[in-house]
């Protein structure tokens, strides 16, 4: 996938049939992504868990209500001025890591949805994003928070919402993290947030 499918439509019904890893083989459905696909604000996933699989939508459960209410505090929403999306497309048996293959197989799609979407922040939720999207020696306990320029965009990351419901003493920072990225999407973006 050398060159930007021009269609949404064609992009996700691709991604809907393939079998480039073995991951294809236990899904339920694949989690494309969800959300405004011209916003101007991106959230990227690890990868989808079992009720995510089971919807094909990514950030159900406790943890998608947690990520929604998070959103909510800083005037965000999946339904109109954000997308979602995930490192990986189909869930890991038993929610483990996606492993690098896994992840090098899926690039393609999440690099197909960044360049359609064209976003002008990116958000790691979690490590695994964080070190697929920004790299280097990342490392959530010490650089949540913190901005990135990554292929000219904005980038940082914020604690995996499922990591802040095992530990709610990880939420006073997360607050502080929502409400840096908050200003800087009213820096920089457009759109109505």
């Amino acid at each position: 996938m050398g060159k930007i499918i021009l269609s949404w439509d064609d992009l996700e019904s691709a991604c809907k049939s393939c079998t480039k890893c073995p991951l294809h083989e236990t899904r339920a459905n694949v989690v494309f992504g969800v959300g405004n696909r011209s916003a101007e604000v991106l959230f990227i996933g690890e990868g989808p868990g079992e009720n995510e699989d089971l919807k094909g939508e990514p950030f159900v459960g406790r943890g998608g209500i947690l990520l929604d209410n998070m959103l909510e505090i800083i005037g965000l929403s999946r339904k109109s001025n954000i997308f979602i999306a995930n490192i990986v497309k189909c869930r890991p048996p038993n929610n483990r890591d996606p492993h690098s293959s896994e992840r090098e197989a899926c690039a393609p799609w999440l690099n197909e949805q960044i360049a359609l979407i064209n976003p002008k922040i990116i958000v790691c939720l979690g490590r695994i994003a964080a070190g697929e999207i920004i790299g280097g020696d990342f490392k959530i306990s010490r650089d949540h928070g913190k901005w990135y320029e990554i292929k000219g965009r904005k980038t940082m990351a914020l604690y995996h919402p499922a990591a802040l419901l095992r530990d709610p003493n990880r939420r006073p920072d997360t607050f502080v993290d929502l409400k840096e990225l908050e200003s800087v999407i009213k820096e920089t973006c457009t759109q109505t947030y």
